[in-house]
């Protein structure tokens, strides 16, 4: 299923996430001119921009003999979420933004929706971080901080109704579906994922999705609706 878009307008213009989108673009538009631009070196550049900038786990935690450079631990977790593996990523991470940000600051307000992004990402990167601790692979992406915009999304608006995408073989459809049952599929997904990862790696070096971020983001988002409160009282 891919979300398309809901059907609830913005009261106001969602300022803070366009800005946020545009920032991502950016970051990531920099990070391809050091990988592509064809100079010795080129490829390791852009490696090695994303192990400085990136949240390594076992850094954040002290559980590595990582040297403690520049930019210090604590700034990797801003930092981080603002860089991309991939054009996929990016896009997809957008995409769920543009979707669902623009509600949840409406009803934070532009202000506290900024506050409230960026702890559901640093929230999100503790809990890779508590699962991996001896992780030396860096956390790249948005996707904790949206994680938790989905979370407060689906409290307060879990009957909006979301274009979504069907693909299933040479099946294709656009239909409306709850956001309870979008976002829910949504947070299933990423739960069993996670559950298959741990297994797998059994607390070892492993690769690819943050699933357990993308769950910390998830809650934290939800608990984070509640103790910034709302702006205005929720639409459906």
């Amino acid at each position: 299923m891919i979300p398309l878009k809901d059907d609830i307008p913005s009261s106001s213009l969602p300022f803070v996430t366009i800005g946020i989108i545009v920032l991502n673009v950016l970051v990531f538009l920099y990070q391809l001119s050091l990988g592509g631009s064809g100079e010795p070196g080129a490829t390791q550049a852009a490696e090695q921009f994303v192990f400085e900038f990136g949240a390594i786990p076992c850094r954040l935690t002290g559980a590595c003999s990582i040297p403690d450079t520049f930019p210090h631990p604590a700034v990797t977790v801003l930092t981080s979420m603002f860089l991309h593996g991939g054009l996929f990523h990016v896009a997809g991470n957008m995409l769920y933004l543009w979707i669902f940000g623009d509600n949840v600051e409406d009803a934070l307000g532009h202000g506290r929706f900024l506050v409230f992004y960026v702890l559901s990402g640093i929230v999100a990167a503790v809990g890779q971080a508590v699962v991996s601790p001896s992780s030396s692979i860096p956390m790249i992406g948005a996707s904790g901080a949206i994680s938790g915009v989905l979370g407060a999304y689906l409290l307060q608006f879990p009957y909006a109704r979301i274009l979504t995408l069907i693909m299933i073989g040479f099946f294709i459809r656009f239909v409306y579906i709850p956001a309870v049952f979008v976002l829910g599929f949504w947070v299933v997904v990423q739960f069993l994922n996670g559950l298959l990862t741990f297994s797998v790696a059994a607390g070892h070096e492993a690769g690819g999705v943050a699933w357990f971020a993308h769950i910390g983001g998830f809650l934290g988002g939800m608990g984070l609706l509640f103790v910034l409160r709302l702006h205005r009282p929720s639409r459906l």
